[in-house]
């Protein structure tokens, strides 16, 4: 189960990860119950707030991919992991001395995002420099729990924080302070033992082709669709944890902490049961997306606050589990000069859709309540896993005939 961290490179990397997650989980939190103290309430804003976190991916994310393959992943790292403290620490000082707007929250949230396009697939494909393919389905399941782990107490720890120092402020400080511990741990590398490939030379038709790449290979397509369908509404339902909580069930701060974390709790034992797999399977997968689908629609309904918290548990396990599976799958069946696009793609499709499903089921949650959003989250899924089946049979459909096509045409063209 933790195979991977034989590796000293990778042990000083998940260190520095579950401290800085912790802090960014606490910030989430923060963040979200900001929204609704300065708005009231407004399930519409914070669907607002999470939206343009996630904007700059669905514009810029092809870019980051790209970048990635081109400049050394550990430089870059360090970089946007400094840009992140200074975006935390700026928003502290403007909650602690009281000139926090919402539209302060809102530009944060965007920048954040601007930053995650090029951090998040530089990282994702950093972990195979620190422990090689052998070891790789290992690692991105163990990164699954690390983050998961620092998402249980995260936002419990941030919950009881808010109530103790009486707001948000120290919250965003807090988080600030922990990247330190990611950056001294990147700074520490042993660089001789990284597995760095080549840079890619700067030529025009690299997004191009790392698009056509992704279609043209069903073992990439069909991770990356479902990723994009299931994730649409998997941000929502984080999100929604917070209105069930306030709104549905009448909590306070600390127990929409709770409430958070067990969620977490799920998903860590998603991402530890993971880390025992040599290799995802298809079947797996598809699995854990209708699982997922179907505990929403559960939660949706719940009759009370405690049957909502026990299944937020099998909700969390089910992600993770179809998170987990398709970012080993998407990594394993990339070739190193293409991995960083193809998690470029991967990224867009999983963070992009929050800008359309958060939105979306904020404004059902502002005027039809927040359970038939969840209900809606639930069956959207559903219908997501069923397309992500047909369009990869589609896509290897068409594949397929290109290449008998190209086949057939080839004597007559000799001619």
């Amino acid at each position: 189960m933790f195979r991977s961290l034989r590796n000293y490179n990778y042990r000083l990397f998940v260190s520095g990860s579950v401290v800085s997650n912790v802090g960014t989980w606490m910030q989430r939190t923060a963040q979200d119950w900001l929204v609704l103290e300065l708005t009231h309430g407004s399930s519409a804003a914070l669907g607002v707030t999470t939206a343009l976190q996630f904007l700059p991916v669905v514009l810029f994310g092809l870019w980051g991919g790209m970048l990635a393959d081109r400049y050394p992943k550990r430089p870059l790292l360090m970089a946007a992991q400094s840009l992140l403290g200074l975006l935390a620490l700026a928003m502290g000082l403007l909650t602690i001395t009281g000139y926090a707007q919402t539209w302060h929250v809102y530009v944060m949230a965007f920048m954040l995002g601007l930053v995650s396009c090029v951090e998040v697939p530089t990282r994702q494909s950093f972990v195979v420099e620190m422990v090689g393919r052998r070891d790789l389905a290992n690692a991105i399941a163990l990164n699954s729990s690390t983050f998961n782990l620092a998402r249980v107490v995260g936002p419990a720890l941030a919950g009881v924080l808010i109530y103790a120092l009486g707001g948000t402020g120290p919250i965003f400080l807090l988080n600030a302070v922990s990247f330190a511990a990611v950056i001294s741990g990147l700074l520490l590398m042993r660089t001789s033992e990284l597995r760095t490939p080549e840079p890619v030379a700067r030529a025009k038709g690299q997004l191009r082709e790392g698009l056509r790449y992704v279609w043209q290979r069903p073992e990439l397509l069909m991770p990356i669709l479902l990723v994009a369908f299931v994730a649409m509404f998997a941000t929502s339902f984080s999100m929604s944890i917070a209105l069930m909580a306030k709104q549905v069930f009448g909590q306070d701060a600390s127990s929409f902490g709770v409430a958070s974390s067990v969620f977490a709790v799920g998903a860590l034992g998603g991402a530890l049961l993971a880390a025992r797999r040599a290799r995802p399977t298809r079947r797996l997968l598809i699995a854990g997306g209708v699982v997922f689908g179907l505990a929403q629609i559960a939660a949706g309904l719940a009759p009370a606050y405690l049957a909502f918290l026990l299944l937020l548990v099998p909700a969390g396990m089910a992600m993770i589990t179809t998170n987990t599976a398709a970012n080993s799958s998407v990594q394993l069946a990339a070739s190193p000069e293409m991995r960083g696009r193809v998690m470029g793609i991967y990224v867009l499709v999983f963070t992009g859709g929050a800008p359309i499903g958060a939105p979306l089921i904020g404004w059902i949650g502002e005027f039809a309540g927040p359970r038939l959003g969840v209900v809606i989250c639930g069956v959207m899924c559903l219908v997501g896993v069923g397309l992500a089946i047909l369009l990869t049979r589609f896509a290897a459909g068409r594949t397929h005939g290109a290449v008998v096509r190209g086949v057939v045409a080839a004597p007559g063209g000799a001619r």
